[in-house]
């Protein structure tokens, strides 16, 4: 779901084989790509570990694959043990549907599905009371994991899609296996999510993210770089991922609010998280996007731990920045 972070690391592909110490792999993962970047003397970090990972991860949680085990939940098999993935993404999207107030939704699959984001594409027959119907099926707290592993809800239909927090805790699970085998500087990227670990050795300098501006045209600009320090950065936005109705002309917004129902764009263009894990930052980019400006610094004035980079309009449509304060000497603007 984010496409708005460019690595700023143009000698990246550049004479990796020049230093014996720096390594680079690069493939595709959920539905995008990835890139990881290490220093190490270790031999041991293979390019077929990363695709194991990948393989158990999609195995459990991709809706885009027919037979995984979140495909088969949502199909009604109420038999399906989970693995320890898919209960920690689920740990962990209950926790913050409940920090953000339901803001954070994974249970809002078959709206995103009826809007056309989802793997079934779209229907132009889908109606507001298509929408309205289907929102009676939305709501994290009618669905519990259970001491068996299992996924039970109170509710005859759900649909779960952890789209906006897998590639967070993926590149998590990418940090944790570098670490096991004893890097101790790298980065690791996937479709923009992005969590380093010490620094950059080739520069000798800390790890700079670059942040784009959301221009709707195709066109890509950088706009901010930021320096990051054992931590995650994860960007949502609407202005790459939307769809146009081809009779009425109306634009619809992959960001669905859960309180609605409805794809609703706010006053936020994109939501910049920095926080310690990658699955926290995907997770509340996405939540925030859906809050809008003001209930998003609400949110923020007592929870301090998070830091963020909103780009958003004011209320004459001008377009703003707000970066947390704690971010201020780590934050360039180009």
């Amino acid at each position: 779901m984010k496409y708005l972070l460019v690595l700023l690391f143009s000698f990246f592909l550049a004479s990796c084989d020049d230093s014996p110490d720096v390594k680079a792999l690069q493939g595709n993962a959920l539905g995008t790509t990835y890139t990881i970047k290490y220093f190490s003397s270790e031999a041991s970090i293979r390019p077929s570990d990363i695709s194991s990972l990948l393989d158990i991860i999609n195995a459990s949680m991709s809706t885009y694959i027919p037979d995984s085990d979140i495909s088969n939940i949502n199909a009604g098999d109420t038999s399906i043990v989970v693995d320890n993935h898919f209960q920690s993404v689920f740990r962990a999207s209950k926790r913050i549907y409940e920090d953000t107030g339901g803001y954070f939704d994974p249970s809002v699959g078959l709206l995103v599905n009826a809007y056309g984001f989802g793997p079934g594409g779209y229907s132009e027959e889908v109606t507001d009371q298509d929408i309205d119907s289907l929102f009676q099926f939305v709501g994290f707290e009618s669905i519990n994991l259970t001491e068996m592993n299992r996924i039970e809800s109170s509710k005859s239909t759900l649909y779960l899609d952890f789209n906006a927090i897998a590639k967070g805790y993926t590149v998590d699970m990418f940090g944790d296996y570098l670490e096991s085998k004893g890097s101790e500087n790298y980065l690791v990227e996937i479709g923009g999510e992005v969590k380093v670990q010490g620094s950059n050795l080739e520069s000798n300098s800390p790890w700079v993210i670059g942040i784009e501006l959301p221009l709707e045209d195709g066109s890509r600009e950088i706009k901010y770089g930021v320096k990051l320090y054992d931590e995650s950065l994860a960007t949502s936005g609407n202005y790459r991922k939307f769809r146009v109705d081809a009779e009425t002309g109306q634009k619809y917004v992959h960001t669905i609010n859960p309180k609605t129902g409805k794809s609703q764009k706010t006053d936020i263009l994109s939501a910049s998280v920095i926080a310690e894990t990658c699955t926290d930052a995907d997770a509340y980019a996405t939540a925030f996007m859906a809050m809008g400006f003001e209930k998003s610094m609400e949110f923020l004035s007592s929870n301090q731990d998070l830091q963020v980079i909103f780009i958003y309009s004011d209320k004459s449509g001008n377009q703003k920045t707000y970066i947390s304060e704690k971010l201020q000497d780590s934050v360039e603007e180009f």
